[in-house]
């Protein structure tokens, strides 16, 4: 399996690649519109909010942490996640610019 090339793409293209990943996966959109709905720092009710075991749920945070859309604050024992405002509109600005190549293409296409 050869290497992935993303040195080959423009900044916005791997940008736009790494955002989806935060999309690609069920429970990922679930962590987010749950952090959206609580609008607060969310601790520990996760796990049972999702209902998927403590280390999948993990994996996904620290998957979300990586792309920058959920900061986690350490709190006593445990760390507690809310949605990275700055980098979320960052990500929706890159992607509705994307999104709206369409408005700019119509009526070009065969």
């Amino acid at each position: 399996m050869g290497l992935t090339k993303t040195e080959i793409f423009s900044e916005q293209q791997n940008q736009i690649a790494v955002f989806a990943k935060a999309f690609a996966h069920p429970a990922r959109v679930a962590i987010l519109q749950h952090l959206f709905k609580m609008d607060t720092c969310v601790c520990g009710d996760l796990v049972i909010e999702i209902g998927l075991a403590q280390p999948t749920i993990s994996q996904h945070l620290k998957e979300l942490k990586q792309l920058g859309l959920i900061k986690g604050n350490i709190e006593g024992t445990s760390v507690c996640y809310c949605i990275d405002q700055e980098n979320w509109n960052k990500m929706k600005k890159v992607l509705n610019e994307f999104f709206d190549l369409d408005i700019a293409a119509m009526g070009n296409c065969c």
